[in-house]
């Protein structure tokens, strides 16, 4: 999933986050932003994490390219448990909120089609969030089952793994429909608590 909206990025200009191990980049370029780099604060306190994507907008703020390259191999260690999951989700989530608002200056100069993805990876969690919500108040306040979200969620989630299962000619993508519940029990909490807490660096 990663590495297709990488390559659909790169199409219309830049790569808006070059993973920690499989990026890489010019001596020079590195050298000139080394400073800004190694000192990376959010509301006055040091951030250590997400240290990749605030690279990133450092190369592209400098005037800088990203690019991507499909046929690059790079290895990497994932977590294998749920809690080092969920952890690497609520820096990852953290990462997003903090460098999105580093991003907002650099996004009229790129192309159109990067401001829309920027807006809706943060807006497409937030709209999801408050689809479950008024799903829960109208099964708390009625007593009834909100079918039309529920059937809103699924078919967003369908018709999305569909697409993808399509274009890349392969059925498995359809399993990945079961991740909404992943999406809706665990990582929307989980991103909510990231935006109530983006100055903690833990």
């Amino acid at each position: 999933g990663g590495e297709k909206k990488r390559a659909a990025q790169a199409r219309f200009g830049a790569v808006m986050c070059c993973c920690g191990p499989c990026a890489m980049y010019r001596r020079s370029a590195l050298l000139l932003l080394l400073d800004k780099y190694e000192s990376q604060f959010f509301r006055g306190k040091p951030s250590d994490f997400g240290e990749d994507r605030h690279l990133t907008i450092l190369m592209l703020k400098a005037g800088l390219q990203t690019e991507y390259v499909p046929d690059a191999i790079a290895s990497t260690v994932v977590p294998d448990r749920l809690g080092p999951y969920l952890r690497q989700q609520l820096r990852w989530a953290r990462s997003t909120f903090r460098d999105t608002l580093l991003a907002l200056r650099l996004l009229p100069g790129l192309d159109r089609f990067l401001t829309l993805d920027v807006i809706g990876q943060n807006l497409g969690p937030l709209l999801l969030a408050l689809s479950v919500l008024t799903g829960l108040a109208q099964f708390a306040l009625t007593a009834t089952v909100p079918w039309w979200t529920v059937l809103m969620i699924a078919s967003m989630t369908i018709i999305r793994c569909s697409v993808v299962a399509i274009r890349t000619r392969q059925l498995r993508f359809l399993g990945f429909s079961l991740h909404t519940f992943i999406n809706i029990l665990l990582l929307l909490p989980l991103k909510a608590y990231a935006l109530c807490t983006l100055s903690n660096s833990d």
